[in-house]
């Protein structure tokens, strides 16, 4: 049962859950989710601003994994089943939850929790870490977390390794000694000596060219680094963080990407979800990127409900860099204003609301899933049922890989030998 209440709660009454958000556009009893078999029928139950499934109003409907339902101007996303260890509780006041160490690290979303609390133990010690996802899912912002709870007192030093033009990349990583090429008026000490007892941070690490791999390795190695021109070593105290939106694993199969460097960056790995993948956290990551873009007008900012829906059906393509982009250009267009309306966002956002079941972009999803069913069945075979390595080839988390196979009914233990 779902209904207006004084906070935010769950109540069991016998074999039933009552949760209670408070609303005032909800009524008292307002629906009622019931399972039958492997389905949840989702009832409104007469409410005065009714309920709203996608963006359509329905009295009753069969709900699937992931979609929004909206309680008058309340937007819940509805999911099957908790994706975490045994036994996780259920707590609906994430308020009250303890925040993690670091900025860029919350979540609601169990099992990204667990992930966040290995990390956060791993980056008290020297173990390299090696970030993955898409561009835009931030991992830098990950990385500055990392060197935050490492305590370590030097400096952070990121590197766009796809950035440097490949003359000057080791130049710029290592440093160079006066006089050591046209231009070289001074010492420089490079990247590597900039971050010794910090955190040398290296974004799009799949960029490096091979010479300039061979060099880190040894770098990385020895613990130590000689400048270009230079013809003693000296010594580093260096703690990595990699990051990469590529397959580093076939890269290497092909030969442009070592397998030993790539051995020595993956001390741990850490697979960032795409924004469309974690849609619960959406309301956590808003406030955020708000105080970040808006800080004098945060506080005080409401979403429109049509704004709160677009936010969510969104798929968003670039991730939370796209989102920040769209939070940013509609705090500056509502100027004065407490309420972000639909006018404030981008239209490709907006398209969102405009895309009903029957369209165009149904048929398109479609052939989607039909591709993607097909994929996950060939990699399972290539690797065997295991879920963790066709995560890997994906670039997913292993909870995303789990999901889909619920989703299309595929058994990985077909698959293996």
């Amino acid at each position: 049962m779902l209904g207006r209440g004084a906070d935010r709660r769950a109540v069991r009454e016998g074999n039933r859950l009552r949760i209670e958000l408070p609303s005032a556009w909800m009524s008292a009893t307002h629906a009622r989710i019931r399972r039958e078999g492997p389905a949840f029928h989702l009832e409104d139950l007469g409410s005065r601003n009714g309920t709203r499934v996608g963006g359509k109003t329905v009295a009753h409907v069969v709900l699937s994994d992931g979609e929004l339902v909206e309680l008058g101007h309340t937007l819940l996303l509805f999911r099957e089943a908790l994706h975490g260890p045994p036994g996780t509780p259920l707590d609906l006041d994430t308020r009250s939850a303890p925040p993690p160490s670091s900025h860029g690290m919350r979540t609601i979303v169990p099992a990204l929790a667990t992930e966040i609390d290995a990390i956060e133990r791993i980056a008290t010690s020297k173990v390299p870490v090696l970030l993955r996802g898409e561009t835009g899912t931030g991992k830098e912002v990950v990385a500055r977390a990392v060197h935050a709870l490492s305590k370590r007192a030097g400096e952070f030093v990121a590197v766009n390794c796809g950035a440097i033009p490949e003359s000057l990349v080791e130049s710029q990583l290592f440093g160079h000694a006066k006089g050591a090429f046209s231009g070289a008026v001074r010492d420089a000490p490079g990247f590597v000596r900039a971050s010794s007892g910090g955190t040398l941070f290296l974004d799009e690490v799949g960029d490096l060219p091979l010479p300039s791999q061979a060099a880190l390795l040894r770098v990385l190695q020895e613990g130590e680094v000689v400048p270009v021109g230079a013809t003693r070593p000296e010594a580093v105290d260096l703690r990595v963080v990699a990051a990469t939106h590529q397959p580093l694993e076939a890269l290497a199969a092909r030969g442009s990407f070592r397998k030993d460097l790539l051995a020595r960056l993956d001390g741990y790995s850490f697979t960032l979800a795409p924004l469309r993948e974690r849609r619960e956290d959406i309301g956590i990551i808003l406030g955020d990127l708000l105080r970040e873009v808006a800080p004098n007008v945060a506080e005080r900012l409401r979403l429109s409900p049509e704004v709160g829906r677009a936010l969510l059906l969104y798929e968003w393509p670039l991730n939370v860099r796209e989102l920040r982009h769209c939070l940013a250009r509609a705090a500056a267009l509502a100027g004065n204003g407490e309420v972000l309306e639909r006018g404030h966002l981008p239209t490709t956002v907006t398209q969102a609301l405009d895309d009903t079941p029957g369209s165009t972009q149904e048929s398109a999803e479609a052939t989607h899933d039909a591709r993607l069913r097909e994929q996950l069945e060939r990699l399972l075979l290539q690797h065997e049922g295991n879920v963790a390595e066709v995560a890997r080839s994906l670039g997913k988390a292993r909870m995303q890989v789990h999901r889909w196979m619920k989703r299309f009914a595929i058994d990985p233990k077909r698959y293996r030998r």
